[in-house]
């Protein structure tokens, strides 16, 4: 399957930071969009709240102006994470007394929220969900579908 270079440096960010224990939903520079744009907080300026869906001035600026980081617009940044801490069980956006996990970096978690993020990532790139496995288990007259490669 053919993918654009934002989404396989999406990816590649995104796997490294979860098998090595640097995704942190609750901190900017390691939470999805953080590790996607090279664990930078930078990003944090584009809406006034963590899980925010809304831009800002600053927001709307970069965004009026197409300006990409990373492959992604500011409203794509917005709604990635949104889409991560969402999954991952918090009530957006971001604050103290919010309801989160009760572990925010347990693997189950993190796992819940990078999945529902690449389903988003493929939308963005028109391909389909490179985790979706259901393909494998599809059968026609008793026998399997498609073969493994």
């Amino acid at each position: 399957m053919k993918t654009s270079h934002r989404l396989e440096s999406a990816l590649k960010k995104l796997y490294n930071a979860f098998h090595s224990n640097t995704l942190n939903p609750e901190c900017c520079i390691q939470c999805a969009v953080g590790n996607i744009l090279d664990n930078t907080d930078s990003w944090k300026y584009l809406s006034d709240s963590h899980g925010a869906l809304e831009l800002n001035y600053i927001g709307k600026v970069h965004q009026s102006l197409g300006r990409k980081f990373n492959g992604y617009t500011p409203l794509e940044l917005l709604k990635i994470e949104h889409i991560f801490l969402n999954a991952c069980g918090f009530k957006l956006p971001l604050h103290h007394k919010n309801k989160k996990p009760k572990n925010p970096t347990d693997k189950a978690v993190l796992f819940d929220g990078l999945f529902a993020v690449v389903d988003y990532l493929c939308k963005l790139d028109s391909i389909t969900n490179v985790m979706d496995y259901t393909k494998l288990f599809e059968f026609e007259n008793e026998k399997p579908k498609y073969e493994l490669n």
